[in-house]
């Protein structure tokens, strides 16, 4: 049994129950466990959470990074990039379900730590409008809460969305880009 094995588990189980309705007991069930013989892999609940958190903003921030490197103009990294993370988190439907929701669940000194990563995520996206403001693409006076809001309209998206509703994780980013995008572009820009 690998750490990993019991990381995946352990998201599936938190995703349908919550991080509080979920015991160690349910956790070593799952990957066939003692539950004595679990912590030989993991210390505690809360290491398991605070590594699945760490785990799911690892692989946003990475996805999201690339997405903002290509060479193209602002409004289309914006796109590339809320397309990359909205097909990200409905590829890891689980994980992300425990990083949008479970982390309120974190103690003290969790919270600190993740709160850092998480913050890091946010930046991406505030200093994409930035750039785009200083550049003189964007209009906007906040860009800080144009992230949030942006990140909260996608971060939603994983309550409803299901993969055979009737549009894909690319279209919904799509919707909601061209509706960031044109409330954000200066009147002389035309795409």
């Amino acid at each position: 049994m690998s750490r990993q094995q019991i990381l995946e588990a352990a998201a599936q189980i938190f995703s349908q129950k919550g991080y509080h309705a979920t015991s160690m007991q349910d956790i070593a069930n799952s990957v066939d466990l003692k539950k004595a013989s679990l912590y030989h892999h993991i210390s505690s609940k809360q290491e398991i959470l605070l590594a699945l958190l760490d785990q799911a903003l690892d692989l946003v921030i990475a996805q999201v990074n690339e997405a903002l490197s290509i060479d193209a103009p602002y409004p289309e990294k914006l796109r590339r990039a809320m397309r990359t993370y909205l097909e990200t988190l409905a590829a890891n439907r689980e994980l992300s379900a425990v990083l949008l929701f479970e982390y309120r669940s974190l103690e003290s000194q969790g919270f600190r730590q993740h709160s850092i990563r998480r913050d890091r995520f946010e930046r991406l996206w505030r200093d994409q409008i930035q750039s785009g403001v200083e550049a003189g693409v964007f209009q906007c006076h906040a860009p800080a809460q144009v992230a949030r809001a942006l990140l909260g309209m996608m971060n939603w998206t994983i309550t409803w969305y299901r993969p055979e509703g009737p549009s894909s994780p690319q279209e919904i980013a799509d919707q909601y880009a061209g509706m960031l995008i044109n409330g954000l572009l200066t009147r002389e820009v035309v795409v």
